[in-house]
């Protein structure tokens, strides 16, 4: 029932994989969490797929997480005359505020709040960064650029501005209400996109009033440059390639890649790497040499997940994209260099109890060679804690809270079961010991961690450590 596999998986959801049997077999191949896209569709058809895959989880009997991703602001020139134009290097090009279609020697670009902040020698890309305009003159309807790359440009192309801080609220109207949606369907977790600074996750959190998880997407230089200030009011960060890679010069992607790994990973929050993983697998059964390659750095970076977009939402072999993810990450975690990866760059505890406890488990487990940490958590700030310390040994959480168990289900190397919580020392003790020997992880005799609170019940007070031997009167038949 559960992955030996560390590193989670996670699937967009689309045209190719909303039936229960296929969101079955993604779930076989290795998927853990679900990802519904809301740019794309139909607020019955998001209601659809979260229901399907609540189905499927039923069936596995295994915690399943669904993260709802807001579109967020986007930026686009308007439509043109004859559908598309063709720029070419040094000419005049211009963009203002007129609703009439374009030429080759204007468009419309329908936000203010662009005019408001962009200078003369910065630059503005446009489809995905193919065609770069250098401004020459701004004013206050009209932003008049050279061409620095030309190229084809059609209708309602998207706009990067990489040199400012735009004056736009991570939320706009759509996404409001998609949030109030996805929320009242119960999704596990909420991607934000596109945000710019701290306030923007803060505002997110404000109407979220805890009822998901909050991961920022970074995709945005700013955002780079204020990732501590952001993973301090995140519950997770996404590093969105996408549109980083066209903001930021691509050489620079993977330093900063790994950077918000890092930097997620010692804060003790879930980090997820996103975009064009495994792309060629759109329409063809295999990946690249250079796609596996990529996979397999987020997973030595020590990434908390990898994600499929595309590939299982509308591509042509959904399934054997998410297998190949498994196997991808499955054979980096068997290499002795992945675990002296994860181990030069261990999180300094923080002066806590609960932190001392996460690091003595992951020592006394070592030591003793304990089949299983197993880990009690309601709120699931233990489990993260655990992970943090990336142990060679299993982790098992056990939860009375099945949000927690979704919400988790994210994380690097958690194991999650709904079960009830302790209610006395010895009853934690045969609960950890009964449900290690049930799903595999400990034989009769094998030693155990055990990592709780007390009084039980109470959220944020780990405060127990306790080793213990499997014994035959654990064990319920």
């Amino acid at each position: 029932m559960h992955r030996s596999r560390r590193t989670r998986i996670i699937a967009t959801l689309g045209p190719t994989s909303s039936s229960f049997e296929m969101i079955k077999k993604l779930s076989d191949a290795g998927a853990d969490v679900f990802r519904l896209n809301m740019s794309h569709g139909t607020h019955s058809d998001a209601a659809n797929l979260y229901a399907t895959v609540r189905e499927v989880e039923k069936a596995t009997g295994r915690p399943i997480g669904i993260l709802a991703d807001l579109q967020g602001p986007k930026l686009r020139v308007g439509v043109f005359k004859d559908e598309k134009i063709m720029l070419e290097k040094d000419q005049q090009f211009i963009l203002d505020m007129d609703a009439t279609p374009g030429t080759n020697k204007r468009v419309e670009l329908p936000h203010p709040e662009i005019y408001q902040v962009v200078e003369p020698k910065t630059e503005l890309l446009l489809n995905d960064g193919k065609i770069r305009l250098q401004i020459d003159k701004v004013e206050e309807q009209k932003i008049i650029t050279t061409v620095l790359v030309g190229g084809e440009l059609s209708n309602r192309k998207g706009v990067n501005v990489p040199s400012a801080i735009l004056p736009l609220a991570a939320l706009t109207e759509k996404d409001k209400k998609d949030l109030n949606f996805v929320l009242d369907l119960g999704v596990d977790w909420v991607a934000l996109s596109f945000v710019q600074r701290p306030e923007d996750v803060i505002e997110a959190k404000e109407i979220i009033k805890g009822r998901a998880s909050v991961m920022a997407k970074i995709e945005k230089p700013s955002a780079v440059h204020a990732i501590d200030e952001i993973i301090a009011v995140s519950d997770g960060v996404m590093v969105a390639r996408g549109d980083l890679g066209v903001e930021l010069p691509m050489e620079l992607v993977p330093v900063k890649q790994k950077k918000i790994i890092r930097h997620a990973r010692r804060a003790g929050i879930p980090s997820v790497v996103a975009t064009q993983m495994l792309e060629s697998m759109i329409t063809a059964p295999v990946p690249t040499r250079a796609e596996v390659s990529d996979v397999a750095n987020a997973v030595f970076d020590g990434a908390d997940a990898i994600m499929l977009s595309a590939e299982s939402a509308a591509g042509e072999y959904p399934e054997e994209a998410v297998a190949m993810m498994n196997k991808i990450a499955s054979s980096i975690e068997s290499e002795p260099s992945y675990r002296r990866m994860l181990g030069k760059d261990l999180a300094t505890p923080e002066a806590t109890t609960a932190d001392a406890i996460s690091a003595a488990a992951k020592q006394v487990a070592d030591t003793i060679e304990a089949q299983a940490i197993v880990t009690y958590t309601g709120s699931g700030s233990t489990a993260l804690r655990a992970s943090r310390e990336r142990p060679k040994t299993p982790l098992l959480v056990l939860t009375p809270n099945i949000g927690t168990a979704r919400r988790l289900a994210l994380v690097w190397g958690l194991n999650c079961v709904y079960s009830q919580d302790a209610v006395n020392f010895q009853d934690m003790i045969d609960k950890a010991c009964n449900i290690c020997h049930e799903y595999g992880y400990a034989n009769i005799n094998d030693r155990i961690v055990i990592m709780a609170g007390m009084p039980f019940g109470t959220p944020g007070k780990t405060n127990v450590l306790r080793i213990s031997r499997v014994q035959d009167h654990h064990i319920k038949i």
